[in-house]
C-alpha cells in the first residue's frame, strides 16, 4: 500500500481542552467533525496515548478551539509537542473559560465549541467520541487551520537528513538505518507507517 494516499484525506486542526478536577490540560487534534444536526453531535478523534484522551475518558466534558490560520508554530509546540502528564500547558496562559469551565483559545481560533460525550469507540491507536454539542460561539472571521495549511505555511522547513526515516505527521527525524516496525513517534504518537525514508 501506499502510506502517502492516506495525507491526501483533509483535516482540520483543533485544541482539545479538558480538566481533571485539578487542573486543565489540552492536546491538537485532527479530527473532529459534525455528525448530525438535530440533535447537534460531533466526532473527535483522539490518540488514547494522549494525556488528554485518559481526562476526557473521565470526565466526559470537553472545550475544542476551532484553530484559525493565525495560529503559530509556538502555539502547536506548546499544545501539541510536549505531554500534559509532565508540563501544566495552561500554567502561564490566562486564556479564558467557557461556559462548561474549560479553557479555550481566544486568538488565533474562529469559534469554540463545548461538548458532552455520549459514547466511546475504541478504535485501536484512537478513540473516537460521539459528543452532544452543548454551547458554541463564533470568534473571528480568519479561515480555519488546515492539516494542509499547516504544513505548507506553519510548520518548519528543515534541510532532509542524510540518513534516517522522518516522521510525515510532525516532522520528528529518527536517526537510523532501521526503523523499528513498533516505533511509536515520541511526539506524535504515530506508528512506524507515518515514517518515511530519507
Amino acid at each position: 500500500m501506499d502510506a502517502n494516499a492516506i495525507f491526501t484525506l483533509s483535516y482540520g486542526l483543533y485544541l482539545l481542552s479538558v480538566n481533571d478536577g485539578a487542573r486543565d490540560n489540552a492536546c491538537i487534534i485532527n479530527t473532529a467533525m459534525q455528525i448530525t444536526d438535530q440533535p447537534l453531535r460531533l466526532t473527535l478523534g483522539v490518540n488514547k496515548a494522549n494525556h488528554t484522551a485518559s481526562i476526557l475518558d473521565e470526565t466526559g466534558v470537553f472545550a475544542l478551539s476551532v484553530l484559525s490560520q493565525d495560529a503559530g508554530m509556538d502555539l502547536f509546540r506548546h499544545f501539541g509537542f510536549q505531554s500534559g502528564r509532565e508540563v501544566d500547558k495552561f500554567a502561564s496562559r490566562n486564556d479564558p473559560r467557557a461556559s462548561n469551565g474549560l479553557r479555550y483559545l481566544d486568538t488565533a481560533c474562529c469559534a469554540v465549541l463545548c461538548g458532552k460525550v455520549r459514547s466511546v469507540m475504541d478504535c485501536g491507536t484512537h478513540q473516537l467520541y460521539l459528543a452532544d454539542v452543548t454551547d458554541m460561539k463564533a470568534l473571528a472571521s480568519a479561515p480555519p487551520m488546515t492539516y494542509a495549511y499547516y504544513h505548507s505555511n506553519v510548520k518548519p522547513r528543515r534541510p532532509a537528513p542524510s540518513r534516517g526515516y522522518t516522521c510525515r505527521i510532525c516532522g520528528y527525524h529518527y536517526d537510523g538505518d532501521v526503523l523499528p516496525p513498533d516505533f511509536i513517534c515520541p511526539i506524535c504518537k504515530h506508528g512506524a507507517e507515518a515514517f518515511q525514508r530519507d
